[in-house]
């Protein structure tokens, strides 16, 4: 099955499912903090403007197989801009957790990729 067909993999857990039926894959994986602004009800919003500022740990990996590659993104915490040093490092070490049970899954599915966590430079 070529990556570029028409139902194509476009989650995690399609990559994982093609590898346990025998495909191989290698991956390599990125991760990164993003900016955004959660739309809420200006009633909800402590200034009242209906706007939340707020970030996305997100893992974005590319698979790559015979010649040709495709990204997949996921989310693995959202968390506010704002919040304490303490609230960030907990949304940090609940997406590393969640990257390592990924990591696992790839691992057990034979799918060759270097590791990479979130670290405290995301949120200087």
């Amino acid at each position: 099955m070529a990556l570029m067909e028409k139902d194509r993999p476009v989650r995690l857990e399609d990559f994982i499912a093609l590898a346990r039926e025998g495909k191989r894959f290698e991956a390599e994986i990125k991760l990164e903090k993003q900016s955004i602004v959660q739309k809420a009800h200006p009633d909800e919003t402590e200034e009242g403007k209906g706007e939340i500022n707020a970030y996305l740990l997100i893992g974005e990996y590319t698979f790559r197989m015979e010649g040709e590659s495709r990204k997949v993104s996921k989310v693995y915490a959202i968390g506010y801009t704002g919040e304490s040093l303490d609230a960030d490092r907990l949304n940090k070490n609940i997406a590393n957790e969640r990257l390592k049970m990924d990591y696992q899954r790839l691992k057990d599915a034979h799918i060759t990729f270097e590791p990479r966590h979130f670290e405290s430079k995301y949120f200087a």
